[in-house]
């Protein structure tokens, strides 16, 4: 399956990001590497995906499941690495799940579904990062 997106340079170190989907997300440098700071970093963009694409899975596996789950956080944390290329190196996910008598068990078994088997975001940073999760559940 293709998936289109395009960048258009703004200005500076600015950028426009569109998706194929019709959506678009400014991109900014920080000031010191001569970006006006107006838009998130590719960079950061990246472990927006990760932590989209893991939440998305978390979320529909609990529904199927019949948890009854009424919100989901993923703080992320990515170190990367000192020298070109930067890539991450480690990715600490922290999934803070709230629900009405979430089953730890069942919670424990959706996060590991996503990281091993459905996040294709997951099995791209695996290539260069550890991945650490951690979860609790709030009580609604």
């Amino acid at each position: 399956m293709a998936m289109t997106a395009k960048i258009t340079w703004i200005n500076g170190r600015a950028f426009l990001g569109e998706s194929g989907s019709g959506h678009a997300v400014v991109m900014d440098g920080a000031p010191e590497a001569g970006g006006r700071n107006i838009g998130v970093r590719p960079m950061e963009m990246l472990l927006l995906g990760l932590g989209g694409c893991t939440a998305f899975d978390v979320v529909m596996i609990l529904e199927k499941a019949r948890e009854k789950i009424t919100g989901c956080e993923v703080a992320l944390e990515g170190e990367r690495a000192g020298e070109d290329p930067k890539v991450f190196t480690a990715v600490k996910l922290v999934f803070t799940l709230t629900g009405k008598g979430l089953r730890p068990a069942v919670v424990e078994r959706a996060i590991k579904l996503s990281e091993e088997k459905f996040c294709s975001a997951s099995a791209m940073f695996r290539h260069t990062a550890a991945i650490t999760t951690e979860w609790k559940i709030v009580e609604a």
